[in-house]
Order: structure tokens, then sequence, then C-alpha cells
């Protein structure tokens, strides 16, 4: 149980501190978490032949998760390596997480090149937003749902008029936004650069 909580904070510690070729900060975790509901998060490691997918396929079902991530609209994927690490593999193992996840997921990347970690891969995934208030389920404590609106604050969706619906914007002729000025008549010195004045 020690091992599993340290991996779990040295996880999102390393995500928010470590610098990057692909940078995953404070502001993603935050991102990803807000107004989700429950979260959950995976580390998988792998090494040798094919250790990019092994270790993806670990964090989706490592022992820091309660439930599977099968349908999160929310995930954030970092992805740690030696210098060997290709596009190839990191491509591989984001494919594995993106199966998983619900089609219009969020999905936001990171990727870290850490010599000390030589032939390892270590992939983080933390996944949100699984109980989605809009697919049925009751909204977040704090938010009323609004009709044609998201049910977030400062959302400007519900307010739009009755029934979600604006105004079309009034169409203003060329001429009333130019007025009677003479800069469009071509008599002016602006059309002559100032070297030939």
């Amino acid at each position: 149980a020690d091992e599993v909580l340290l991996q779990g904070v040295s996880g999102i510690s390393s995500l928010i501190t470590t610098p990057g070729l692909v940078n995953t900060d404070f502001a993603d975790v935050k991102m990803i978490m807000s107004d989700a509901g429950s979260a959950l998060m995976g580390i998988g490691y792998g090494t040798g032949e094919n250790r990019a997918v092994n270790s993806a396929r670990q964090a989706i079902s490592s022992h820091l998760l309660e439930a599977a991530i099968e349908g999160a609209r929310g995930i954030l994927l970092n992805i740690s390596g030696g210098s060997d690490l290709t596009i190839f593999e990191v491509n591989e193992a984001a494919e594995i997480i993106h199966e998983v996840a619900h089609p219009d997921a969020n999905i936001i990347f990171g990727t870290v090149m850490d010599e000390e970690m030589g032939d390892e891969v270590r992939i983080t995934v933390i996944a949100a937003g699984f109980e989605r208030w809009d697919d049925g389920g009751s909204p977040p404590a704090g938010q009323a749902a609004q009709p044609g609106g998201s049910g977030r604050p400062g959302s400007a969706s519900g307010d739009a008029g009755p029934r979600g619906r604006s105004k079309a914007p009034e169409e203003v002729p060329i001429a009333d936004v130019f007025g009677d000025d003479d800069f469009l008549d071509g008599d002016d010195d602006f059309d002559v650069p100032s070297f030939l004045r």
C-alpha cells in the first residue's frame, strides 16, 4: 500500500515539476480535474521490446486505478523515457490510451526525456470526467442545469435569449463604416512613399 501511494505522489509531482520536450504542469492537471467528478491515476513501466505498449497497458490497469478508465472525457498522459525513446513508441502508447477514452475526450499529452531512465519507459495517466451530467447524470454540486446551456459557471450559452437563440448580427454597409472621409479618394499624400515626396 505504501509503494502504491509513493508511486501516486511521485507521479503527480513529477508531472508538475519535471520539464520535458512537451511540458505538462499544474494548469494541465487542474484543467483535466476541474468539474470532472472522480479522477483516476495509473502509472505503468516497461523495458525492452514493446516497452511503450506494455507500459501503456500497465498504466490503464494500474494498482492505483479503482476502476477502468474507459469513457474518460479528460486524460492527462505523460510519457517519460531515455534519449532512445522514439516517436513511433510514443504514438503506439498514445493510441492505446486514446482507444479506451471517450471519443470526444480532451487528451493532454506530455513527454519527458530523462537520461537516468535508460531503457525504461514510464507512462503516467490521469483520467477524469466519467460521470458527465449532460449524459443523463446529475449536475455537479453548486451548478444548476440551464436549458440550452452547459451548466458551467460563467457560461454565456444559457443567457442567449429565449430557447438559447440569439439575434442575428446587424449588417452595416461599408460606406457607413468609413463615413464621408476623403481617405478613399486617392488624393492623399499617404499614397506616395515619403522618400519620393
